[in-house]
């Protein structure tokens, strides 16, 4: 029986960052709306993410709005040399909490403006465009006008790195060839796995894939399958998850979220945790023959 070694880091842009860092999204408020439930909660869970080794924290200024990076602020400045900030823009939200495209040159560079007055940084790390064509899924259109814009902020010296969110195969096809393009964010988890050969494409030219909603849109009986394992190998559901997307490519790198300090420490345990092959082999299967 084999044992995978999920250990390690990946580059991102011109650093290197440990495998598992930290989403900041459920921070906010409900539907990623208004302050947190627990503003001292929050302000601790980031505090010991950084404490307990996370290196890359990703937010974004339309969390709250401003409320995740006002946090990320308080808690974290002035940040520790090896953390690596990653933001998004591309979006902006609605006085109802509706999520509404930003799309415009002058929309895209204040929204930079805006994280960087509320991270209190000079330039930042990584920004990613989110393609808002659909707000829920990615769909296919050219995203030239605002890579092209963005790219522009970074020749200012705002933007260290660029990628991309929510985007098809064939967009980042075409964002790579406008500018260096250091990582994409999409939805995959063990049941969704539309970007399998997008994964291994980005893995050989060394760019990283971050997944978001490692949990979302399992049925009843794939989530079945995911608790028999993790009662097999006594952990949880989500940490059995997070282990298998660590396995299944050395360029996926994980941000999970959470608003609770014990949760927390579970995520951050799952980057250790070793699945046996057959139990690899079971968890493969969530998905089908066909989900590539």
């Amino acid at each position: 029986m084999s044992i995978i070694d999920q250990s390690g880091s990946f580059t991102l842009g011109d650093r290197r960052v440990k495998r598992l860092g930290y989403g900041a999204m459920q921070l906010a408020g409900p539907g990623v709306f208004g302050p947190p439930k627990d503003h001292d909660t929050a302000i601790a869970v980031l505090r010991q993410a950084v404490a307990s080794g996370v290196d890359h924290i990703d937010t974004s200024d339309f969390y709250g709005p401003h409320v995740t990076n006002q946090l990320i602020r308080e808690a974290l400045h002035p940040y520790r040399d090896d953390l690596v900030i990653v933001t998004k823009i591309g979006a902006r939200r609605g006085a109802d909490a509706s999520w509404l495209p930003a799309f415009s040159a002058d929309e895209l560079r204040q929204a930079v403006h805006d994280n960087l007055r509320n991270l209190q940084l000079d330039v930042i790390d990584v920004v990613n465009l989110r393609i808002m064509l659909n707000p829920h899924h990615p769909s296919e259109g050219s995203i030239e006008a605002p890579l092209t814009a963005l790219a522009e902020l970074q020749r200012q010296g705002l933007v260290r790195h660029i990628g991309l969110s929510n985007v098809t195969r064939s967009q980042v096809a075409e964002g790579r060839k406008i500018t260096e393009i250091v990582c994409v964010q999409n939805l995959y988890n063990l049941a969704q796995r539309t970007d399998d050969a997008l994964i291994d494409e980005l893995g050989r030219d060394g760019i990283a894939y971050v997944p978001f909603f490692p949990l979302g849109g399992f049925t009843p009986l794939q989530s079945s399958t995911l608790s028999d394992v993790a009662t097999r190998v006594n952990t949880t559901p989500m940490q059995v998850a997070l282990a298998w997307l660590l396995h299944r490519a050395p360029n996926i790198l994980l941000i999970p979220g959470t608003s609770s300090l014990s949760h927390l420490q579970q995520n951050i345990a799952a980057a250790g945790l070793t699945l046996p092959g057959d139990a690899i082999a079971e968890l493969d299967r969530i998905a089908g023959p066909s989900h590539a």
